[in-house]
Formats: C-alpha cells, structure tokens, sequence
C-alpha cells in the first residue's frame, strides 16, 4: 500500500499532471513503485474520475518503466461527496468539511489498486455507503451547536474515503480477499472529537466485519488488510488501542515492515515521514499490511523515495509498505 501523495485541488488535474510527465509527485510515485515492484499495488491519495482515466494514465506511465499492471479498479470514494448540510456550522454549504469525507471536489483523494491479477468485481464488496449510526457499536459524536443531531446523523457515512472487501482471483491459486480502506486523521477537529471517534470507528469496522457482526459473512481465509489507519499504536492523537487490537489480532499477523525514511539514521517501521512538532506530529507509523494467519509471509519492507525525490515533492512524502506472501 502507498500513500501516494497524488490527490489535487480540482478534477481533472491529477490526469493532467500524469500526462505531462514533468510533475514532482508524480515521478516521486513512479519511481518508487517502480523499486518495489509490486503484484497489487493499493495507493491511497489518488483522485477518483468516472472512466478511471488517471489510473489508466498512470498505469501506461509504469508500463513505460516495465511494470505491467491489465487490472485497474476504483469505486467512488466518499470523500468529496456533498451530504447537502452545513456539518462544519461556518455558515456556508458544499465546502470540504461539510462532505462525507473531507475533499474539495467529489474523489479528491480517493482509493485505487492496479494488479497483475484479475479482480472478480462479482465477489467484491463495497460497505462505504454504510451510515456510521448504523455501525455497530458507533460512538456517534454530538454535533455542533445549531446541528439537529437526528438530522446528521441520518446522512453521515461511517467511511470518511472507503471500505472495501476487494476479491483477487489469480490463476491457479485460491482467491484472496483484500479488505482495504482510508481512515480520516483523528485530529483537526473541536470539543466533540468528531475525527477522533470517526477514525476509530472506521479502524474498528475490520475488527465488526471479522467477528461476523455486520449483515454479511466475513472471509474465512486468505484475506489481508491494507490500508491508512491515520493511527500510530505508540505515538500521535486517535484512539492508539484500536490499532493495537488489529496489530495484536490472532487471526492476523504483523510483519512489521521496516525501511529507512529519507535523513533518518536507522532503518524503523515508519510509514509517513512528517515534520515534528509544531509543524506536524512527527514520523509515524499509518499504513498497514496485516495478513491473514493462513498466508505464509515470506518478507516485508518499506520503500522510500530517495532524499532528491522526497525534496522536490509538495506533500509529506510517505512509503510503500509491502508484504511478500507465498501463493
């Protein structure tokens, strides 16, 4: 999984940038998927569009470099979507904070995967339209002041970007389940923790899905969770027990991932590089690789650009997290 850093200001532009050749970021992203060289790539901060024209562009962009990827899949992502309220209470309608997940214009930032294995769209499920109060055991916030509570929580989605159970299908082998999803940060926000309850909630989701407590059944092997937590067990705000209960899940397993972020001294398990206080909360750990007790994991690691590419770029540069599995 890699946060790509790829997500723009206005439709469109992402497709732009990819086609030009000569923007930062993506050449940033192109090189180090293209040192990892991954089977099935997950990128999270990828603009979504309807004909998955970016991914499409961005696909030929690495077919240029020799990484093949037929498999292209995306589905509209929350973030952006208008909910038709003012939730933020500045006064003013269809602005980022008012959508169900933070975005300036519909699938800014969303979710993508590019695979050499087919994805069986069939067996594939989407739970990002699941509204939060209906999630259970939800720990709805209350609302700002001059907000019905009711009326809120009646349109407000538990996935601030997505939840995703994705079926891989790869030839000769058994299918695998990818349960992938993008958790909003748990901070930025005021007195009602609104963040702070959604990320854990949505990080809580896999843990509902496993126990068999939502409406559908849960795979019952070879599945792997891959996704940005926003979450770090040891530092940073959110809720650091509900990543340590996924971490520490006996139907999964921790590779731990190590790598050596740009400037740093020693290689850790650090997936996004961000400035210290008090510009920013400082390296941390938030993508995960978590699979299944049945995958036999045979190495794992986290890719960086070098120190040039991660300069030149204009967001916090983050790592590909990958995880060697035995088919």
């Amino acid at each position: 999984i890699y946060g790509s850093g790829l997500a723009r200001d206005g439709p469109g532009l992402l497709l732009r940038d990819i086609e030009r050749g000569d923007d930062p970021d993506v050449r940033r992203a192109i090189a180090v998927i293209r040192r990892a060289a991954p089977d099935v790539l997950v990128l999270t901060g990828f603009d979504y569009d309807y004909d998955l024209r970016a991914l499409g562009a961005l696909a030929r962009a690495l077919r240029a470099n020799g990484l093949i990827y037929p498999e292209r899949f995306a589905l509209q992502p929350n973030s952006g979507i208008a909910t038709g309220l003012d939730l933020d209470r500045d006064g003013r309608l269809g602005t980022a904070r008012d959508a169900q997940g933070y975005g300036r214009f519909a699938g800014q930032g969303g979710l993508a995967i590019l695979s050499r294995y087919r994805v069986d769209r069939n067996a594939t499920r989407d739970f990002s339209r699941m509204l939060w109060r209906d999630f259970p055991g939800a720990k709805m916030p209350l609302w700002p002041e001059g907000l019905a509570d009711a009326r809120a929580d009646a349109v407000q989605r538990l996935s601030s970007v997505a939840h995703w159970d994705v079926v891989l299908a790869p030839d000769g082998a058994a299918p695998i389940h990818l349960l992938i999803w993008h958790a909003t940060t748990p901070a930025f926000d005021g007195p009602q923790d609104r963040n702070g309850k959604r990320n854990a909630d949505e990080n809580r989701f896999w843990l509902a899905y496993l126990d068999g407590k939502l409406a559908v059944s849960p795979p019952r092997a070879r599945f792997a969770l891959l996704g940005d937590a926003n979450l770090d067990p040891e530092r940073g705000d959110g809720a650091r027990s509900v990543i340590a209960r996924l971490l520490n899940d006996p139907r999964l397993q921790d590779p731990a991932p190590r790598g050596r972020p740009p400037g740093a001294a020693a290689p850790s398990t650090v997936t996004a590089n961000w400035p210290g206080p008090p510009e920013g909360p400082g390296p941390m750990r938030v993508e995960y690789v978590l699979p299944s007790r049945d995958l036999e994991v045979l190495g794992s690691g986290v890719v960086w650009p070098s120190e040039e590419d991660a300069a030149s770029g204009r967001r916090a540069a983050h790592g590909l997290v990958w995880v060697d599995v035995r088919r």
